[in-house]
């Protein structure tokens, strides 16, 4: 199997059967990692092709790169945090802020036992704060400290303090 930068360096050749490679390795994780951060399936696939045809834009540039699937994932959260922030004006412009989606409810009484403990970890997760979720779901896509530390911008140990903060906080939430 190629390595993504092989094929990233292939695609820049004009190979597009390298793109289609591409596509095919990283869809289903970015595609996670992002309606985990945007919570809405149509958009999640907008945003999905648009990082996707950020690859195809990157490489009229001919630059080359250092961790193809840190960069691509930095790309969608990129786009992420712009569709959020869309929203967010859009929500102000129309003085929408009641509509806000709200945390989940939990609905115990009508879960089965092996289901509590998937949704107390549910609710814990959308109790953290925004950098510790986007870490969780980064990780849950795949990415190694590294790539999350390139992803968001800051150095290693940032990462590792960061996720040690949020399987602190996970740990007290959903102990019983």
């Amino acid at each position: 199997m190629l390595a993504d930068e092989t094929l990233y360096a292939r695609l820049l050749e004009g190979d597009l059967g390298a793109f289609d490679a591409l596509y095919e390795r990283h869809e289903r994780h970015l595609f996670g990692f992002i309606l985990r951060q945007l919570g809405d399936r149509a958009e999640a696939e907008d945003v999905l092709h648009d990082a996707f045809l950020a690859v195809l834009r990157e490489r009229r540039t001919g630059r080359t790169m250092g961790c193809f699937r840190a960069w691509l994932f930095q790309v969608a959260r990129h786009l992420c945090l712009n569709r959020q922030r869309s929203r967010q004006r859009a929500a102000r412009a129309m003085d929408a802020a009641a509509h806000a989606p709200a945390a989940p409810a939990a609905h115990p009484e009508h879960a089965i036992l092996e289901r509590q403990a998937t949704e107390a970890l549910r609710l814990a997760l959308a109790r953290l704060p925004g950098p510790l979720a986007e870490l969780f779901h980064l990780r849950a896509g795949g990415l190694s400290y590294e790539e999350m530390a390139q992803v968001l911008e800051v150095p290693v140990g940032t990462v590792k303090s960061r996720m040690h903060e949020m399987v602190s906080r996970l740990r007290e939430e959903v102990r019983p």
